[in-house]
């Protein structure tokens, strides 16, 4: 199982929000770079990055400490927040991100996602958010009609290297991930399930790693490693193996 230390950038700072809101955000961090070197130092793997301005911009916005973060460490990177066209996807994957993640256009271009498997096989991911089992858009400001589980369903045959599924109530509110949520979607799927939202110590990690099984890939870490509630060394050790097969972690 993939942990993925996240850093979530606001104004060109690391921070982490409150359930989606932008008007609560801590700051952990003025240099995200620094911040991207930590978790490497950490024994990480696999980083976990996405531009919030960009999300409600519906372009990139934090491009300059993305660019840092990337020619400061060697750590696998997955990207997302207000990629929505080829073209973004494309100029990613040249600066050297791993893997982007789609996910208003998920929702609004589905024909996007189809388009960019094709021409980066394993190297594109769905971001899924979803508040109380529907999908949330535009940086979570707004809440759509479609289920989680039946936008999932409708990259099944796309190639789509993971579905990153986010219980939107749970993100940064240190309540525990919804392992249930999770495992059920990822019992649905073929495709890989990332969990996000709520992490908030080791036992949710273990509760995860039980279901593994189901088809969880990973799991994103944020909030519980900047207030060291989890111990990196210890995620690691019960994790396994930090390497994800395919195109994007060769």
């Amino acid at each position: 199982m993939i942990v993925f230390p996240a850093i979530d950038l606001k104004d060109g700072n690391a921070v982490r929000l409150v359930r989606g809101d932008m008007d609560r955000a801590t700051v952990f961090n003025t240099d995200p770079a620094d911040q991207a070197a930590r978790f490497q130092a950490a024994g990480f793997g696999w980083l976990h990055i996405v531009d919030l301005n960009g999300a409600f911009a519906g372009k990139p916005v934090n491009a300059a400490p993305v660019e840092a973060i990337l020619a400061s460490v060697s750590m696998k990177v997955q990207l997302g927040g207000g990629i929505r066209d080829m073209a973004t996807i494309e100029a990613w994957l040249e600066k050297g991100v791993a893997r982007v993640i789609l996910g208003t256009a998920a929702l609004r271009d589905p024909a996007l996602v189809k388009q960019s498997c094709k021409a980066f096989p394993g190297r594109v991911c769905v971001g899924i958010d979803a508040r109380d089992g529907m999908v949330a858009v535009d940086g979570w400001a707004e809440t759509s009609s479609v289920r989680a589980l039946d936008l999932a369903m409708k990259f099944e045959d796309a190639g789509v290297a993971a579905i990153i599924y986010t219980d939107i109530d749970r993100d940064g509110a240190m309540g525990g991930v919804n392992v249930e949520a999770t495992a059920n979607l990822a019992c649905h799927l073929t495709t890989p399930v990332i969990a996000s939202g709520g992490v908030s110590a080791l036992k949710d990690l273990e509760a995860l790693k039980r279901e593994e099984g189901t088809g969880i890939q990973g799991v994103i870490v944020g909030r519980a490693l900047y207030d060291g509630r989890i111990d990196p060394a210890a995620a690691l050790a019960l994790a396994g193996p930090q390497i994800i097969p395919g195109p994007a972690g060769a």
